[in-house]
């Protein structure tokens, strides 16, 4: 069960120490999550030349790899750069963005995993069941499962993989192949903005900068996404003022508005 003052205790640490986060993401996500990040107090950096990433992974708080524009260059500095956070102890984020839909996706997904052997997996539902069963495709990056029909395979995943399995969907579900944490804070409107999903996995690269119990951190990230888009949502006319509304409430949110909405 997550505590409220954990909560509001990591969100501050946030900000006090704005983490470096390393960002090696998509074409379509990369300006919405650099924008978060910002928001909620991280700095990012969105690297992935193959001459720089070694060097940057090594000098940020978190690495978030995350594969929505698969490109092969990019796959090398993907996997240069996680075996180096590896290496200095320091946690990766993996999204999984599109996992199933291709033979290739699912390739570099295995590969990345093997190699780099991620702290926290965050996908939506058909991606974790996709990663746990290599026969399951998926549409796209859209999600053609509930996120209830995604735990056990996530809980098979974490317990094969030995990270922290986050599953987004009407209810969140985070697992690390026995424990259970359920985010039931969001709004659908969510899931009509571009990059919302990989978003989601830079706040949580932020959280387990600053907290290595990576299951209460990627906890919290999911937390304060779903508060923060379940409060943007109850004023924005559509997708378009939700994208700025949540930003605003992200840079926004504090204790009291945690209080106030958290659904336990």
């Amino acid at each position: 069960m997550i505590r409220i003052e954990n909560l509001v205790r990591d969100l501050n640490l946030v900000r006090e120490r704005s983490p470096l986060i390393h960002n090696i993401t998509n074409y379509v996500a990369m300006n919405n999550s650099a924008n978060a990040l910002l928001a909620v107090g991280a700095s990012p950096v969105m690297a992935h030349s193959l001459d720089e990433v070694a060097e940057m992974a090594g000098i940020a708080s978190s690495l978030v790899i995350n594969i929505g524009t698969l490109e092969a260059e990019w796959v090398k500095a993907m996997l240069i750069a996680g075996k180096t956070a590896l290496d200095r102890h320091i946690p990766v984020v993996f999204d999984p963005v599109g996992a199933g839909a291709t033979s290739y996706r699912s390739r570099v997904c295995m590969q990345i995993i093997e190699e780099c052997r991620p702290s926290v997996i965050r996908g939506n539902a058909s991606e974790i069941i996709a990663l746990s069963n290599a026969n399951a495709r998926t549409k796209g990056v859209d999600s053609t499962n509930s996120s209830e029909a995604a735990l056990n395979p996530a809980k098979a995943l974490a317990n094969e993989t030995g990270a922290i399995v986050v599953v987004s969907g009407e209810t969140d579900y985070i697992t690390d192949g026995i424990a259970v944490e359920t985010v039931k804070n969001g709004n659908p409107m969510m899931a009509r903005v571009t990059g919302m999903g990989c978003t989601a996995s830079a706040i949580v690269g932020t959280f387990t900068a600053i907290n290595p119990n990576f299951l209460e951190a990627a906890t919290h990230a999911m937390f304060i996404m779903g508060i923060a888009g379940e409060i943007a949502a109850g004023t924005s006319k559509g997708n378009g003022s939700l994208q700025i509304n949540f930003l605003d409430t992200l840079f926004n949110i504090d204790e009291d508005a945690i209080r106030q909405n958290i659904r336990l």
